[in-house]
């Protein structure tokens, strides 16, 4: 049995990635730590062969790999799809996975960490992975700017008040947003809406590429030139 540890501060990744390894029969879910302290307790209290965390706790990293040094725990490290993943495998990581990857890359990189190999994901089509994605690509074009910021900004974990406040609306219009957006995309939850972004990786690029602009500059190229606060991130899902 390989037990794993899951470690990001986006609880619905955390989800995401656990629903996903939950249904291999070689496999099994150990921790989800949430922060620096739950993962440094996690990794010297439970027992564990592959350690799967966001390049969030890159702080953390020699602290992290002194512990797995000695408890025999493979590092697998998840990076955003902007970040160059051969740059983390220099830092002595067994494996580095994109935060798009599919289900099966996922489950072959951890596979293969628990067998002492290395696994490093592809950067333009991903190992494992179509490199045509159809079914993004038509998903992607069926969605309009404004529901593409709104899918973003569920898979980072906002909740619909904190989007409201992002795009100057109200929570009712997000609310119908994420059913129109449900119905298109053919999911019924936000949590099947964040593996589906995260599954599809030109759907994935493009609420990134979304993501990617700051409402203060999306402001000013309208014309609007107040000072614009964009909230914070939540650290996780209630």
């Amino acid at each position: 049995m390989i037990n794993v540890v899951i470690a990001d501060h986006q609880a619905i990744f955390r989800a995401g990635i656990a629903k996903v390894l939950a249904v291999e029969e070689d496999m099994r879910i150990v921790g989800q730590p949430q922060s620096a302290e739950q993962l440094l307790n996690v990794l010297d209290r439970l027992r564990s062969r592959v350690l799967i965390f966001s390049s969030s706790f890159l702080p953390l990293l020699a602290e992290i790999q002194q512990i797995a040094s000695t408890r025999n725990i493979a590092l697998l490290m998840l990076v955003e799809n902007s970040e160059v993943a051969a740059d983390f495998m220099r830092m002595g990581v067994q494996g580095v996975i994109y935060r798009s990857a599919g289900g099966n890359v996922v489950v072959e990189a951890v596979r293969r960490l628990s067998r002492g190999e290395p696994f490093l994901q592809s950067p333009n089509t991903g190992e494992g992975e179509f490199s045509e994605d159809l079914v993004g690509a038509r998903v992607r074009d069926r969605l309009s700017d404004r529901e593409l910021r709104i899918i973003s900004a569920v898979v980072q974990g906002y909740k619909n008040r904190d989007i409201a406040m992002q795009l100057y609306t109200s929570e009712q219009m997000v609310k119908n947003a994420l059913r129109n957006i449900f119905d298109k995309i053919g999911v019924s939850d936000r949590l099947e809406l964040a593996l589906f972004t995260i599954h599809h990786r030109i759907l994935a690029q493009a609420t990134a590429s979304v993501r990617s602009t700051p409402l203060r500059r999306r402001a000013a190229q309208n014309g609007d030139t107040k000072s614009i606060e964009v909230v914070p991130p939540p650290s996780a899902i209630n």
